[in-house]
């Protein structure tokens, strides 16, 4: 069975990906969590709760548990691509609004907008 969607890594302008950085500075279990939901996203695309949120038009989360904390990574689709853009460990109820900004400003990247 092929995916739905192919996933791919935003790069920054400087040619890093911070979403790749993130979760290799993450705990292994936390890793392997979070890419079974990519993974799981990848295969089921459309989703919705409780492992896929729509935050706006064109921008949604994965929803992990990771051993000791909840873990976000913000996405957008281009073409037949999850394109991730930034993930974090949420610490609270909301998601930061800084952490919602940088998605969009890195959605805007991808889409030229």
């Amino acid at each position: 069975m092929l995916p739905i969607l192919s996933v791919r890594f935003h790069a920054s302008g400087n040619g890093s990906e911070p979403v790749r950085d993130w979760l290799k500075s993450l705990p292994v279990d936390a890793r392997k969590v979070i890419g079974e939901d990519i993974k799981t996203v990848q295969f089921g695309w459309p989703l919705g709760m409780p492992l896929v949120r729509k935050m706006e038009a064109g921008l949604w989360e994965v929803r992990s548990a990771i051993p000791g904390g909840i873990a976000r990574v913000l996405f957008t689709t281009e073409g037949p691509a999850m394109v991730l853009l930034h993930g974090f460990v949420k610490k609270s109820d909301k998601t930061p609004q800084a952490d919602l900004k940088l998605a969009r400003q890195r959605k805007r990247e991808v889409h030229d907008e």
